[in-house]
């Protein structure tokens, strides 16, 4: 049975290439958040970097120091912290999510859309899998950045009730960022949470935050804006529930097979 989930989004700069300095800033930033006061935290795309394609030097085991930093911090929340890194596995580098739980086991994500525009995919290997997860009762797809572009990925077969997206997403795109996890909402009768990061990066691309949580309407529930903080905010299973079994529009879907994935 579902119960009410309080979710914890960070919007933060990130300093470019400079795990140690961002571990350090976010460790700051949490602090402000009690043991037991929220179910899941949400940190940015590759929050220890930036959005950065030197895999080469800064790529790290899948259970190397991002691993260890966040298991500490689930433990001290007693909540699952989630976010993606560069991950090294076998000479192979992924932008791969972790979703840490507070006992330090862990299940990861890898990035299926590699957003040709910068090149991620002459460096990173494309992920051929979803991830769903269980929490207090809510089943969970967790998804990053580009994916958000290609709904297909995110089609509601499976009956997930959350679905989130880490991001490192431009100023320059926010109107699409917005409008698209709306429209995930919709389609999919599903909340629907975007985290992005704020601040210039190593590249002089600025980006707006414009973290979002869209309700199965598409009704905003938060918008931030060009800020940095931690937004925590409970979503309500019980509304959602009555909203898919009076307009069951997910029972309408167009059946499809999705070729070449595990």
């Amino acid at each position: 049975m579902k119960e009410q989930l309080t979710v914890s989004l960070l919007q933060t700069e990130l300093a470019w290439e400079d795990p140690a300095a961002n571990f350090r800033y976010i460790d700051t930033m949490l602090s402000r958040l009690r043991a037991g006061q929220t179910d899941l935290v949400i940190l940015p795309e590759m929050f220890t970097t930036g959005f950065s394609m030197n895999a080469a030097e800064l790529a790290e085991p899948t259970q190397g120091k991002a691993y260890h930093w966040m298991a500490e911090k689930a433990a001290r929340l007693q909540a699952v912290v989630t976010g993606s890194f560069i991950a090294e596995v076998s000479g192979q580098y992924y932008n791969r999510l972790l979703w840490v739980r507070p006992d330090a086991s862990f299940v990861h994500y890898d990035k299926r859309h590699l957003f040709t525009l910068a090149g991620e995919e002459k460096i990173y290997r494309p992920g051929q899998a979803h991830l769903l997860v269980e929490l207090r009762g809510w089943t969970i797809m967790p998804l990053i950045c580009y994916d958000l572009r290609f709904p297909v990925w995110s089609r509601n077969t499976i009956g997930y009730d959350l679905l989130l997206y880490v991001a490192n997403w431009p100023s320059k795109r926010r109107v699409a960022w917005k409008s698209l996890l709306a429209a995930r909402a919709i389609e999919n009768q599903v909340y629907t949470i975007g985290v992005n990061r704020v601040g210039e990066d190593g590249n002089g691309y600025p980006h707006a935050g414009d973290s979002s949580v869209f309700d199965f309407e598409g009704t905003p529930l938060l918008q931030a804006t060009d800020v940095e903080s931690v937004f925590t905010l409970t979503l309500d299973p019980d509304k959602q529930d009555h909203f898919r079994s009076k307009l069951r529009f997910l029972d309408d879907q167009d059946p499809f097979e999705l070729h070449g994935v595990q």
